[in-house]
């Protein structure tokens, strides 16, 4: 639990200017934004709201906040408050002008610098609130200290007017709230999604236990006026984390073995538990940060996991009987685990921090779980027998995928003969400039043959639906007729030394493949599927971003009149929109042709409207929140079906679904 890291907090201090260390100015930021928070689309605006957060996070792990609220206004502005030290107003000794004021418009001015402020930092680099104002148009920060409410705007990082006392407020009252709304010359969006913002602050209520997050939104209102408004808080951490990502998976121990322990100045916490499934989810974060690239706690982790239960399984002669040898990566088939250790100064690799470099962590991680682990195995013989027959099992299983996956891999699908006969392939052989789609049905896939540009474009049509890989072992993925195919149409191949489920993408020949069925539920299912199976094996296409579904319309409407208007439209609002323009409202003077699937379309309109790049929209698959995203997909496409129906009640409105 968090309450046992015992991070060392230093004595009752005064956090004063003196805290605040000045490193460097604020140029470049505005002009080169991307550098700051990864790009400046859906992501990077998002990312702002992060770099607010952890300010006051910091504030929780240093034990001085233990409450963070955020709203999302009606004009897409995000006020993000906490009842922490409040951010220092005196005056800045070498600067001469309000602390305040220079963490707003510094670069790489903070506390966090000052190892007396904070012993253990997420936003290491200090550049957070001081990017967020230098990208919005205008910012807000009040602060309650001292009996105080001072307050200080900015526009584009520029302070409007010096810091003032804008009020009175109670002795015992102090934290700091920053509304800020980001500047649209820097951004492609500036509108909030919720559901982004739910899941970092969900993350974040499970790796520090006791703080209370909550979120709401005023663009969304119930009938009685109130808003949208949701609260996190979890009592034990990453047990409770383990337990909703595995929520919609059949659990193999009831169990979740939870780890919290010291070693040495680095807290290490770990949660970890089986299911029946045999895909290995691991998620690991070093100070609240996701590293997903791992590093060296992840390291720690699997080396500790693996040495611990296979000394298990042969003091206990568990594997004496067993036919197959047993490698590493069959340890971690069907584990869930979270890992998140607290470093005093985190090395990580790249801008991004996804990568975390300390050496000295390896050690750390991998003695605390070898400890708790052995204790647990020991107490509970009956729960560790079934570990080492799952074990087992994932070995038995890897042993027939290998096979399967040699027979399908032994031709390379560069070369004689391995390209699948369906596929309409084009004449590029430059991968950046090549597009592959994923059809549904053979009249779609005929339609889509004809209207391509065959330089760049390449048709593959699929019949039926795909194998839902969500269900299925190893060996059965590489007996499908339909995954086999897809394969060898990209070039990917599974496997390598470090991981034999790996997608290796060096002979991938595209590097835009589209997913495109019809507009109904059995297409989206079928997408979904395909979603599925990307997720599960080759889940670098889509963190490479290359992955896209199509967007079809839905009708095509026409003045009955000659020569009449004529639109595609892609829903039903765009739809009333043009009987409203040019019909005066009466729909009875528009034909309006509904496309049930892809296949009513003819070559022409199909190209017009879905695979012209001029004019077509396509959606590019993003992985937000890996945790996340597995325990969505295990729940749509798992066995349980309670929790598939809640969501889909849950999300109907925002489907575009013709049912």
């Amino acid at each position: 639990m968090a309450e046992d890291y015992n991070i060392e907090q230093q004595e009752e201090q005064q956090y004063s200017a003196s805290n605040i260390q000045v490193l460097e100015g604020l140029e470049a930021v505005r002009k080169r934004p991307s550098m700051y928070i990864g790009d400046t689309h859906v992501k990077g605006l998002h990312h702002l709201v992060s770099e607010v957060v952890d300010n006051s996070i910091d504030e929780a792990l240093a034990g001085y906040c233990d409450t963070i609220n955020v709203v999302i206004t009606e004009d897409n502005s995000i006020r993000v408050s906490d009842n922490g030290r409040g951010i220092p107003v005196d005056e800045h000794e070498k600067l001469h002008k309000s602390a305040l004021e220079v963490v707003m418009t510094v670069l790489h001015a903070g506390g966090k610098f000052d190892k007396g402020s904070y012993k253990v930092s997420g936003g290491l680099h200090g550049v957070g609130v001081s990017c967020v104002n230098a990208l919005s148009d205008y910012l807000r920060a009040e602060v309650r200290r001292g009996g105080k409410v001072y307050m200080q705007e900015y526009s584009k990082g520029k302070p409007l007017a010096p810091v003032s006392v804008v009020g009175d407020c109670a002795e015992e009252e102090h934290g700091t709230m920053v509304l800020f709304h980001p500047d649209a010359e820097i951004f492609q969006t500036t509108v909030y999604e919720y559901g982004i913002l739910a899941t970092r602050l969900r993350d974040l209520a499970y790796l520090n236990a006791g703080v209370t997050l909550t979120l709401t939104d005023l663009r969304e209102k119930d009938e009685e006026g109130n808003a949208r408004t949701e609260t996190f808080y979890s009592r034990t951490g990453l047990d409770e984390f383990v337990r909703y990502i595995d929520a919609s998976k059949e659990p193999l121990i009831n169990d979740v073995i939870h780890i919290s322990t010291n070693k040495g100045d680095i807290p290490v916490e770990v949660a970890m538990t089986y299911n029946t499934s045999f895909n290995e989810n691991i998620y690991s974060y070093v100070n609240n940060i996701n590293t997903i690239e791992g590093g060296t706690h992840l390291t720690g982790f699997r080396r500790g996991l693996g040495s611990t239960l296979k000394k298990y399984a042969e003091d206990s002669k568990l594997l004496e009987k067993v036919k197959v040898e047993i490698k590493p990566e069959d340890f971690r088939q069907g584990l869930t685990a979270v890992i998140s250790v607290k470093v005093l100064e985190p090395q990580f690799e790249g801008q991004t921090k996804t990568k975390l470099g300390n050496t000295e962590v390896i050690g750390a991680v991998e003695t605390s779980l070898r400890e708790a682990l052995t204790n647990y195995l020991e107490e509970n013989p009956k729960q560790a027998k079934t570990i080492v027959e799952k074990i087992v099992l994932a070995a038995t299983a890897r042993h027939a995928a290998e096979t399967a996956r040699a027979r399908v891999q032994r031709k390379s699908p560069l070369f004689g003969g391995g390209l699948p006969g369906k596929l309409a392939d084009c004449s590029s052989k430059d991968p950046a400039m090549s597009e592959l789609f994923l059809v549904e049905g053979d009249s779609a896939g005929g339609s889509a043959k004809q209207g391509r540009d065959r330089q760049f474009q390449a048709i593959l049509p699929l019949r039926g639906k795909i194998l839902n890989v969500e269900k299925v072992m190893d060996h059965k993925v590489f007996e499908s007729e339909s995954v086999v195919t897809i394969f060898r149409a990209l070039g990917v191949t599974i496997g390598t030394e470090e991981d034999p489920k790996e997608a290796n993408l060096s002979k991938l020949r595209y590097h835009r493949i589209i997913i495109m069925t019809d507009a109904d539920v059995d297409g989206k299912h079928i997408a979904t599927l395909l979603m599925t199976f990307f997720f599960r094996r080759m889940r670098p296409i889509i963190e490479n971003g290359y992955l896209y579904i199509a967007n079809p319309p839905l009708y095509r409407l026409a003045l009955r009149a000659k020569n009449g208007h004529e639109e595609y439209c892609w829903n039903d609002m765009q739809k009333q929109q043009f009987i409203d323009r040019w019909a005066d409202g009466d729909e009875s003077r528009v034909q309006v042709q509904r496309y049930k699937g892809l296949g009513e379309m003819n070559p022409g309109q199909l190209w017009e409207t879905t695979m012209d790049p001029e004019n077509r929209m396509l959606k590019r698959v993003n992985i937000s929140d890996a945790a996340e995203a597995d325990r969505i997909f295990s729940m749509l496409m798992g066995e349980d079906v309670e929790p598939r129906r809640r969501f889909i009640e849950d999300n109907a409105a925002l489907a575009n679904i013709d049912t």
